[in-house]
Formats: C-alpha cells, sequence, structure tokens
C-alpha cells in the first residue's frame, strides 16, 4: 500500500463526512421550528463540515500556498462564524423573533422581584 493511496483514502473520507455534516446543516435550517434552533445548525456542523472539507481538499493538493490559503479560510471562517451566529442570536432575541416554550432556560431574562440574581 502506497503512501499516496492513503493520503487519497484519508482526503475522502474528509471531503465525504464534510459534505455530510453541510448536508445535516442545510436540513436543520429547513426542519428545525425557530430561529434559534436554526441558527445553531447553521453554525456548527456547518463549520465543522467546511473544516472537514477544507483537511480533505489540503490532503489531496498538498501544495504550500494551497494548504496556506485552506488554513486561512478555515481560520477566518472559525473568527466570524461565532460572533455572526451570537449577534443574529442577541437580534432575534430583542426582537422577540423566537419561541419562548422552547428554551429550557432564559439567561437574558429581567430578575423577577424576590429573585436572588437580582443582586
Amino acid at each position: 500500500m502506497n503512501v499516496s493511496v492513503v493520503i487519497d483514502v484519508l482526503a475522502a473520507a474528509c471531503l465525504l463526512s464534510g459534505a455530510l455534516l453541510s448536508l445535516a446543516a442545510g436540513l436543520g435550517l429547513l426542519r428545525f421550528p425557530d430561529l434559534l434552533s436554526r441558527m445553531h445548525a447553521a453554525t456548527k456542523p456547518q463549520v465543522l463540515g467546511l473544516l472537514l472539507i477544507l483537511t480533505g481538499t489540503a490532503l489531496r493538493l498538498g501544495t504550500l500556498v494551497d494548504i496556506t490559503t485552506l488554513v486561512l479560510v478555515g481560520a477566518f471562517q472559525l473568527a466570524t462564524a461565532p460572533v455572526a451566529a451570537h449577534m443574529v442570536g442577541r437580534a432575534a432575541y430583542r426582537t422577540g423573533q423566537y419561541r419562548r416554550e422552547l428554551l429550557i432556560t432564559d439567561e437574558l431574562a429581567a430578575p423577577r422581584q424576590g429573585d436572588d440574581r437580582a443582586g
């Protein structure tokens, strides 16, 4: 078994698993009931799927310039996706575009009178 065959198999596994995670993110966007759940589906599996696809592409291409570019794409995605999701979530909460009955805890709600968290 050749080293290039092993690298090709690893690249194919990364590409396929990344594509499946991105597909799962797309299905979550269609199927989840509210904005906060859809936001989760749009960020978590999509970013991991993209990183796996970038890893598979880097394994397949193998040149330093291409790998550096792919690392930069992954770094920018990791830096911007959580911030964007946080801002969308805050805007949705402030405008009431969420379903309160689906929240387990509401840490942003104003504390009630006599609540221990009010101090």
